[in-house]
């Protein structure tokens, strides 16, 4: 425990949903929900306006909707808040060598390893300094709390929500603490929650007066004495400045169970290209290919085959997933499909030829695994996940082998053309996708149905734009990349 309270815990405040505010004026000031879509997705954050209807992270999407029925309902834009994420976290490393970030928009930081705060007073000048230049640099608020240790920090930055800053002064610990709910402390979820309160223990004050002893007899050895350091304000674990990343998966939910073998192939084909993506865009390569199963009676079957060395090519990633899929019983339907790769490091395996012959299958040993859930979960992937909700499960086409194709061109090899050629599959957009029209320029999707698109134009920066409806299929209207929250991303139509 430090004398001075120079550990700074940074929370940004509701981030993904306050990108999309800072993202399309029209949202400022309204409910909006982030999370996927379909009928198994989950929130994955809502604005402080929604949170007054009830609506809270990892809440199923269609109790969400009930609750707030004309909240605004987003897909997760994650590469512009990894944009964002990069410039908040380039900031914090301005003020310390030492900057452990959690997730894309929390972290730990040392402000007396960066000599800018020794007390009270340069860690709170520190703070709201902290405070105003994400504020200029991105558009968005975040809250600070500042401490002696890492959970006092965390804890005082959730008290200061929404846009606050509280500092803990050093000695004054318990004090604070002991009004509040067992709840406030890490590791206490609702199962621990619940079984303090059947004993009558509800506050950390609570927790304290009931001593080490007994904690321990009630939770056991090692989470009891961890709960009584922390009623009692205990915790010296220093600010760690870099986390290796375990893993990087993919995964997507499905609308509808699938039942069709060649779609599920296609679907994991198509995930192990995008896991290879993050991969590379992560700067890692890896050793051992997972594939992540849920069923539809709810049961989860992982499967992983290590390679004799790390890659990051996506065919290598795809073969293995393919060969792994192939020891899988999909009979009855899938719910989920996950694909990650683990064993992470810096370089590659050159020889990749011999890489997919001389594969080692780990799946026989102790890696089926059933549980009972059905939400986000990754595929070991602590750090890079990207777990989202897709609407309709749509994607992922049909692979053929070789003869299939050989078949389809004929007896000479020749393509023979088709007297009513197929049409084309109709163009799907999802709602909160940036797009960019030839005439009216940028823009968002707020919703589509019954063959036609309504976008809003409008960007950051700007004032709440018009809404105009187009077909699906409009040859003016294509996919975009979202536009920067600050600085040069304001353009208008051509």
């Amino acid at each position: 425990m430090r004398a001075a309270p120079t550990i700074l815990h940074l929370d940004m405040d509701a981030f993904y949903a306050s990108v999309e505010q800072a993202s399309k004026p029209s949202l400022r000031g309204k409910a909006v929900i982030v999370g996927g879509l379909g009928p198994r997705g989950v929130v994955a954050t809502a604005s402080y306006e929604a949170r007054r209807f009830g609506v809270h992270s990892a809440m199923p999407m269609g109790q969400a909707r009930r609750l707030c029925p004309n909240g605004a309902y987003l897909i997760p834009r994650f590469s512009l808040y990894r944009q964002v994420s990069d410039v908040v976290m380039a900031l914090l490393r301005e003020l310390s060598p030492l900057v452990e970030p959690l997730s894309l928009d929390e972290a730990f930081v040392d402000l007396e390893a960066g000599g800018l705060a020794f007390d009270s007073r340069g860690a709170r000048e520190t703070g709201e300094r902290l405070r105003a230049d994400i504020r200029a640099a991105t558009g968005l608020s975040g809250s600070v709390g500042l401490a002696g240790s890492k959970m006092l920090a965390k804890v005082a930055s959730e008290e200061a929500k929404p846009a606050g800053l509280l500092l803990i002064e050093p000695g004054t610990e318990r004090e604070l603490l002991a009004p509040m709910s067992v709840r406030t402390l890490p590791g206490v979820g609702p199962a621990t929650g619940e079984h303090l309160r059947r004993a009558g223990i509800t506050t950390v004050g609570e927790l304290a007066e009931a001593g080490e002893d007994e904690l321990v007899r009630m939770v056991g050895r090692s989470a009891g004495a961890g709960l009584y350091r922390m009623a009692l304000g205990l915790d010296d674990r220093p600010v760690v400045a870099e986390r290796d990343a375990k893993s990087v998966s993919v995964e997507d939910t499905f609308d509808v169970d699938l039942h069709d073998r060649v779609r599920i192939r296609g679907e994991v084909q198509r995930l192990a290209d995008r896991c290879v993506r993050r991969l590379r865009d992560s700067g890692h390569s890896g050793r051992t290919i997972v594939l992540k199963v849920r069923r539809y009676d709810f049961s989860t079957l992982t499967r992983s085959e290590t390679l004799r060395g790390p890659t990051d090519d996506p065919a290598v990633v795809r073969e293995a997933a393919a060969r792994l899929l192939e020891g899988v019983d999909t009979t009855g339907g899938v719910r989920l499909l996950g694909v990650g790769v683990s064993g992470l490091a810096d370089y590659t395996q050159e020889d990749l030829f011999a890489q997919s012959l001389a594969a080692e299958p780990d799946g026989a040993d102790g890696s089926d695994r059933t549980d009972g859930t059905d939400g986000a979960g990754g595929t070991g992937g602590v750090d890079a996940a990207d777990r989202t909700g897709r609407a309709g499960g749509a994607g992922g086409g049909a692979v053929t082998s070789g003869a299939a194709e050989a078949e389809a061109e004929g007896a000479h090899g020749v393509a023979e053309p088709s007297a009513e050629p197929e049409p084309a599959p109709e163009r799907r957009w999802a709602a909160g996708s940036d797009v960019r029209h030839a005439v009216y320029g940028p823009g968002w999707v707020q919703g589509s149905g019954v063959g036609r698109v309504t976008v809003r134009f409008e960007q950051p920066g700007s004032e709440p734009g018009r809404v105009r409806t187009f077909r699906v299929d409009d040859p003016e209207l294509e996919p975009s990349d979202p536009l920067p929250l600050v600085g040069d991303g304001t353009e208008s139509g051509p």
